[in-house]
C-alpha cells in the first residue's frame, strides 16, 4: 500500500482527489489506482509497479483514453458525480460548477484566475496578461465551440501522471471535472510522454478528432501553462503568453 499524507492538506484536498479517481473509473476506460482509505489529512492507495513503456501499451492506452472521455460529463466544469466539496490542480484549488458551453466554461474558468494569479507573482508581465485577456474574449466569443458535449477529463494528464505498469498505464492524481477532450491530449503534448505518436494514433482510430486538431493545441494549452505560470516561474509565463500569441492568430485564421 502506497499512503500520501500532509496534515496541511486544503480541506477536502485528498477527499477530492479519491472522488476523481473513482469517477474515471467508472468510465471503464484507463484504469486508475484503487483507493483503500481517504481521510482528511491523507489517502492509501494500492502499491502499483512500475515497467517500461512499450508501444503495444501506449496504443491501448490511446484506446481507452477515448473511452474515458467518452463517458462523458453533465456539463462543463462539473466535479466528479457525487462530489460537492472543492476540486485541485495539483495543490492549487480548480472552480467547479455547470457551465452549458465551453466557450463560456474555459477562459473564465480554466484560464484567466490562473493568470491573474501569475501576474500577483510577478511570473507573467502586464503586456502578457492583456494578450491573454484577449486570447480569452476570443474563446468566449464562440469562434472555437464545435459542439462536442463534455469529455469526461483527467485534467493533469502529464507524463508524471500517467504509470506504466505490467498490465498497462494506469492513471494517477487527477484534477477531474467535464471539459474538452483536447485539453487532455493537449497536456500530454505539452509535457511529452512516451510514445506519444502512438497514444494520439490510437485514440484518433478509436474516436476520431475534429479536423485541425494539432493547430488547437495551443488553444487547449492555455490552461496548464496558465496553472505552471503561477506556481513554477516567469518561463512558463513566457509559455503563455507565446501559447496566446497563437490562438490569436488562429482565431485570424477562422475569421478569414
Amino acid at each position: 500500500m502506497f499512503t500520501k499524507s500532509d496534515p496541511a492538506a486544503p480541506e477536502g484536498f485528498f477527499e477530492a482527489e479519491a472522488a476523481g479517481l473513482a469517477w474515471l473509473a467508472a468510465s471503464g476506460g484507463v484504469p486508475c489506482v484503487r483507493v483503500h482509505a481517504v481521510r482528511a489529512d491523507g489517502i492509501e492507495l494500492e502499491e502499483l509497479r512500475s515497467a517500461r513503456p512499450n508501444r503495444d501499451a501506449a496504443r491501448r492506452f490511446g484506446e481507452l483514453l477515448a473511452l474515458t472521455h467518452r463517458s462523458g460529463a453533465s456539463a462543463f466544469g462539473t466535479p466528479p458525480e457525487g462530489w460537492t466539496g472543492p476540486c485541485f490542480i495539483g495543490r492549487r484549488e480548480m472552480s467547479v460548477g455547470e457551465w452549458e458551453s465551453w466557450s463560456e466554461f474555459y477562459p473564465q474558468e480554466r484560464v484567466r484566475p490562473y493568470a491573474e494569479q501569475a501576474v500577483a507573482r510577478g511570473n507573467l508581465s502586464a503586456d502578457g496578461f492583456q494578450t491573454v485577456v484577449r486570447a480569452c474574449e476570443l474563446i468566449r466569443s464562440g469562434i472555437f465551440d464545435d459542439g462536442e458535449p463534455p469529455a469526461r477529463l483527467h485534467g493533469d494528464l502529464w507524463s508524471g501522471n500517467v504509470f506504466w505498469t505490467p498490465t498497462g498505464v494506469v492513471l494517477i492524481d487527477p484534477a477531474a471535472h467535464g471539459g474538452h477532450r483536447e485539453t487532455d491530449l493537449a497536456m500530454l503534448v505539452l509535457f511529452g510522454v512516451p510514445f506519444l505518436d502512438d497514444i494520439l494514433t490510437a485514440y484518433d482510430q478509436a474516436a476520431p478528432l475534429a479536423p485541425g486538431w494539432h493547430a488547437r493545441v495551443p488553444l487547449h494549452q492555455l490552461f496548464p501553462l496558465a496553472v505552471h505560470a503561477v506556481g513554477h516561474g516567469p518561463s512558463y509565463g513566457a509559455e503563455l503568453e507565446r501559447a496566446a500569441h497563437a490562438v490569436l492568430q488562429l482565431g485570424s485564421g477562422s475569421a478569414s
